[in-house]
């Protein structure tokens, strides 16, 4: 399954499938596999697209009590964790050479530099989220500043968390503005 979910890039399936793993008895009795397994778990958490599915599971993981035991994927995962902006380069420089594998190990997620670009593109998705929480009204230069991106590159990012539903937002061009709400929940009458 693990192959297949990896073949389609559907990492939360991933992370859950290892999470699974993570779980058994025989893996649990051996400190190795299980930081083996829950270090997958984090990873593959990290790299799954935002939902509410991958919030609640990021929750649950957080509460684990051997994530302490390795303490840059505890890091990491709160990091996706916070309302905070996340600067990319800074998180590549500090996790890179923790997150992949060492000589010797097994093989990382974080070993292919296509993931290093999904984990990016995961950021710049975390960091539009905590700018809709904190901003009403924003200009488009200052959201790709904030962002680390072109104009063009952070109003194509907007437009795909928008058409999810991750975000609530209008682009005025004209003003060169961002408008974006917090979604209300309607009340029952």
């Amino acid at each position: 399954m693990i192959d297949l979910n990896l073949h389609h890039k559907e990492y939360l399936a991933v992370s859950k499938n290892y999470h699974e793993i993570y779980n058994t008895t025989s893996v649990k009795e051996e400190e190795q596999k299980w930081k083996e397994a829950l270090q997958r778990v984090v990873l593959y958490l990290i790299l799954s697209e935002y939902d509410n599915e991958q919030s609640d599971m990021l929750a649950r993981i957080k509460t684990d009590t051997n994530l302490s035991k390795l303490p840059y994927y505890q890091n990491v995962l709160m990091c996706f964790d916070t309302a905070e902006l996340l600067n990319w380069s800074i998180l590549k420089k500090v996790y890179s050479q923790h997150l992949k594998s060492a000589d010797g190990e097994p093989s990382s997620p974080l070993d292919k530099e296509e993931n290093w670009d999904v984990l990016q593109m995961r950021v710049v998705e975390h960091n539009i989220r905590v700018l809709a929480k904190y901003y009403t009204r924003i200009s488009m230069q200052h959201f790709a500043d904030l962002l680390h991106l072109d104009s063009k590159e952070a109003e194509k990012r907007l437009c795909e968390q928008v058409v999810k539903s991750t975000v609530t937002a209008k682009i005025d061009r004209l003003d060169g503005i961002i408008c974006s709400r917090n979604r209300r929940i309607p009340s029952r009458s």
